[in-house]
């Protein structure tokens, strides 16, 4: 069991986070941190622990407006952010709008870490994410790069092996997939490496409807926020999370998809990009190389450019 884990973001996927570490029995200590108020925080983490006795859990949950409740952590999972909410005019905020917002936040998080929980994993949730979890990375004294990370390939592929499976009639336990790059609509389903029961996807599901899915995945996240009206995708971003810090708690050695810092791999040097990495209990223990096709290799190289470009953005933001 880990001892301490600890949010940041009381939000809809904070809250989902504290629930499912309890649910679990991952930690033996939850500190959950909102700065805003009134006491958010505190209220989600009385809610869960009167739900203890259901789940027939003893674990010690906090909540607060301060970051000391890090202290003594061994993860903390970043969820602070602005989300992709819809305006009154049903407009949405746009990239720039976001980045900027988040980027302030990002930094206050970056502070909180330093002070309270300097040697703890991270895993960065909040969006747009490969640009937050390269500022956090920035930002946090002496980071180590194994052991800061972005979630989102965990979630895309998900969506991705959800998609395939239900247009091939089969269980989702039977698909294997992978995104890479970008968490947003220039991320690259590889289709090269899905498998059906270990047999080519394309002999379960026709190449036209491969297309549409593949394009769906890309859009999937767009696709809750407008379905909900109000907010964004959080069960699935929470669970995908957890898959991560299970990996290295019990060190697994378990090749998951990973936002991670690239330091020569894919020909790619200093950004964070979406990846399949072997997570253990030192983090990041190995990046590993996909074959790709030419078609994949070039889709991969445009989602690049544009992380490389939201990350001169956020450089230039200082």
């Amino acid at each position: 069991m880990i001892n301490k884990i600890g949010i940041v973001g009381g939000g809809n996927i904070g809250g989902v986070l504290a629930a499912e570490i309890v649910s679990r029995r991952l930690a033996r200590n939850v500190a959950l941190v909102d700065v805003k108020g009134p006491d958010m925080a505190a209220g989600k983490c009385l809610d869960i622990a009167e739900a203890m006795p259901v789940y027939g859990s003893d674990v010690n949950i906090v909540g607060a407006k301060t970051y000391d409740i890090l202290a003594g952590c061994d993860f903390v999972i970043n969820t602070a952010g602005v989300p992709r909410t819809m305006r009154p005019d049903g407009t949405y905020p746009s990239r720039d709008e976001l980045l900027a917002i988040n980027l302030k936040i990002t930094d206050q998080v970056a502070d909180g870490i330093n002070k309270y929980a300097p040697g703890a994993f991270i895993i960065s949730i909040a969006n747009p994410l490969d640009a937050i979890v390269y500022r956090l990375y920035k930002k946090i004294n002496k980071c180590n790069p194994k052991r800061i990370m972005g979630m989102a390939g965990v979630l895309d592929s998900a969506r991705y092996k959800y998609f395939v499976a239900e247009a091939a009639g089969v269980s989702v336990e039977n698909i294997e997939a992978v995104v890479l790059g970008g968490h947003g609509d220039t991320m690259v389903p590889i289709r090269s490496a899905c498998r059906v029961y270990g047999l080519p996807v394309e002999q379960f599901v026709p190449a036209k409807k491969l297309d549409a899915i593949e394009d769906r995945t890309r859009n999937a996240g767009g696709e809750v926020v407008k379905l909900l009206g109000s907010g964004s995708a959080f069960v699935s971003p929470a669970i995908s999370a957890l898959e991560m810090v299970e990996a290295i708690a019990f060190d697994k050695k378990k090749i998951v998809p990973v936002c991670a810092l690239l330091q020569g791999e894919y020909s790619v040097k200093g950004l964070f990009v979406g990846v399949p990495c072997v997570l253990g209990k030192d983090g990041i223990e190995k990046i590993i190389k996909i074959k790709l096709t030419s078609e994949e290799s070039a889709a991969l190289k445009k989602s690049v450019a544009a992380v490389k470009k939201t990350c001169a953005e956020v450089d230039a933001a200082k």
